[in-house]
């Protein structure tokens, strides 16, 4: 990750929280960079997708002064130019607490009009009650890979583990054993990572030994599922491809990006327990 690219961005500094809404707060960085790297041409994205956010630390105050809790939810399409970063993100929500709104419409209003303007492109946003049946958990679908008997001394991420034999499969498989690293602070970023695909069929104990190598990576959870789908594409061929994380949740918020095929979709409102 470019030094200039998070050249003051709080991330890894310390912040004051702030005491009034603040949408310059954001802090947005070109997704282009990182994706040179992968020889993604901007102009031509292989995939289409979004970055699934999920806040569970929003309040804001009604007009006389009693606060208001909520959830939201945020999607943000994979071919807007620019991300977030994530701690900007929760300053910025942290900036609602003490400021008076006159509905929860206002609310979404002001959230979708500074994101979408932060991250180039509209973004998609839904406020949730904290008991709200949409936000209860479920589970990946498919198969789990993790209790496949595998030996790996790699933790970077090896595309030669990717492995396909002769058959043609159509076949969804998951894992909970993904962990990348902040690029920022280094700290721990935990997730989930289901691949749905049809296409040549994939070695199952090479693919779960791919996925483990990413634990010392360290890279922002967007740019991770990219070189995901990247890799999968370029040593596996398949016809369809869908790959989505499901990262747990950190100071209040959880990403989870999702890159396909044109016509894959991710399962709808999937949130998983240790979120």
């Amino acid at each position: 990750m470019s030094d200039e690219l998070l050249e003051g961005a709080p991330l890894g500094q310390s912040s004051a929280y702030p005491d009034h809404y603040d949408p310059a707060l954001l802090y947005p960085i070109e997704r282009a960079v990182t994706r040179e790297t992968l020889d993604i041409d901007e102009d031509e994205l292989p995939f289409e997708g979004e970055d699934e956010w999920q806040a569970f630390e929003l309040s804001w105050l009604e007009p006389r002064g009693k606060p208001v809790v909520a959830i939201a939810r945020f999607r943000v399409p994979a071919e807007s130019p620019r991300l977030i970063e994530s701690k900007s993100w929760k300053l910025y929500l942290n900036s609602f607490n003490q400021q008076r709104f006159a509905s929860s419409v206002e609310v979404r209003r002001a959230l979708k009009r500074d994101l979408s303007e932060a991250a180039g492109a509209e973004v998609e946003v839904t406020l949730f009650g904290v008991d709200d049946a949409a936000l209860a958990p479920a589970r990946m679908p498919g198969q789990c890979l993790d209790e496949l008997d595998i030996e790996i001394d790699t933790f970077t991420p090896e595309p030669a583990f990717l492995i396909t034999g002769d058959e043609v499969v159509e076949e969804t498989l998951h894992s909970h054993l993904l962990k990348s690293n902040c690029p920022v602070t280094g700290q721990p970023d935990w997730g989930s990572v289901l691949i749905r695909y049809r296409g040549p069929v994939l070695d199952h104990h090479g693919l779960l030994a791919y996925i483990v190598s990413f634990r010392n990576h360290q890279d922002f959870h967007e740019h991770c599922v990219e070189r995901m789908f990247t890799d999968i594409m370029r040593e596996a061929n398949p016809e369809r491809l869908l790959v989505m994380a499901r990262y747990v949740r950190r100071g209040g918020l959880d990403i989870n990006p999702w890159r396909a095929t044109p016509g894959e979709q991710p399962p709808e409102a999937l949130r998983l327990t240790r979120q």
